[in-house]
């Protein structure tokens, strides 16, 4: 197989995207062969809602990259896997802080992915989130 997306984006051959740096994006660590990441996030100040809380389009947010970033550890490059879908569960609320994010490739079809993904703070599961995504070329 040629090298691995995923491969290319660790190793910062792919530069890192504005919106994965402003969610403090870093990778803590994968397994190319389970298809699985384990991202860190920042939950800043600005993601704030009026309570005080992360908004919860941020917590979308990170856990879309984990899924997509999972995509990435089988896909080639010059592939990429836009989502098509994304259903997000929220189980509660996150602080301003830390998060720690893991994301899996479920079920490889053909052309489709299935893809979930967890987000946590202070290893409690705040939450969770499948999606579909479609491989294409660049």
């Amino acid at each position: 197989m040629s090298e691995r997306f995923f491969e290319a984006i660790a190793a910062g051959k792919v530069p890192t995207p504005e919106c994965a740096k402003t969610l403090g994006l870093d990778i803590i660590g994968y397994d190319l062969d389970a298809h699985t990441v384990e991202l860190g996030f920042e939950g800043r100040p600005e993601f704030a809602n009026p309570i005080g809380i992360v908004q919860g389009g941020f917590l979308s947010a990170m856990l879309d990259d984990c899924m997509g970033l999972a995509s990435a550890t089988l896909l080639s490059v010059g592939e990429f896997a836009p989502t098509l879908a994304i259903n997000v569960q929220f189980h509660r609320p996150a602080k301003i802080g830390k998060l720690r994010g893991a994301g899996r490739v479920t079920k490889q079809g053909k052309d489709i992915l299935h893809l979930a993904g967890e987000l946590f703070q202070d290893d409690k599961l705040v939450a969770t989130a499948t999606a579909t995504a479609m491989v294409r070329k660049m």
